[in-house]
């Protein structure tokens, strides 16, 4: 009698014990409304990571893509304008209309004067209109800008070649296979030069 007595008490002291400590005793199951803990957000590649892929791809086609990848974002200059100018100045010039060529990349310097792509791309007209000189100023301005647009040291190397500065068309092409060793039109014209340089100091 005394067990069941005992027994009967203990069940009463369950019964009367505090809901909300028997919930914290019992493993709470997750709440439908309750959304699943998220993943931190993947960091943003950089453009100064495209850059250190690039100078690492191991291959031509692997380069070549990372190159693309960095010429999307040079072509970007934060402002739907200027943009939409320098798709119509790109327009123009695949027509050859290059005086309308430079009136639009002309517009486009005045609202974004730092931006290597604009300089760089009318640097690429200059030199279509047989305008070295001009083609020359803006390269250089774009590479103060942006030191690693491997496509204004393309150019300026080309420049150099036209004058017969093989020395210094040497050091310009030397600059793009440091920034995209896999660049291989260039390692070309870099091998071909060497025996002509014959070793001077640049």
């Amino acid at each position: 009698m005394r067990f069941f007595a005992s027994l009967l008490t203990l069940i009463l002291s369950l019964a009367t014990y505090p809901l909300s400590a028997q919930e914290a005793a019992r493993p709470k199951a997750p709440s439908k409304d309750e959304a699943p803990a998220s993943r931190p957000a993947p960091k943003p590649v950089t453009l100064d990571d495209l850059f250190d892929r690039l100078a690492k791809a191991g291959s031509e086609r692997e380069a070549e893509g990372i190159a693309n990848l960095i010429e999307r974002r040079f072509s970007r200059s934060g402002s739907d304008t200027a943009d939409l100018l320098l798709s119509r100045a790109t327009e123009a010039f695949t027509e050859k209309d290059y005086p309308l060529a430079i009136e639009l990349l002309d517009r486009v310097l005045a609202l974004q004067p730092n931006w290597a792509e604009a300089w760089y791309r009318r640097a690429t007209v200059f030199y279509q209109i047989d305008d070295p000189v001009g083609a020359m100023a803006d390269l250089h301005r774009a590479l103060k800008i942006e030191p690693r647009h491997f496509n204004a040291w393309t150019g300026l190397g080309h420049i150099f070649m036209a004058s017969d500065d093989k020395a210094s068309a040497l050091e310009a092409y030397r600059r793009v296979l440091k920034i995209n060793p896999q660049e291989t039109s260039v390692q070309t014209i870099v091998t071909r030069l060497l025996p002509n340089v014959d070793g001077q100091d640049l």
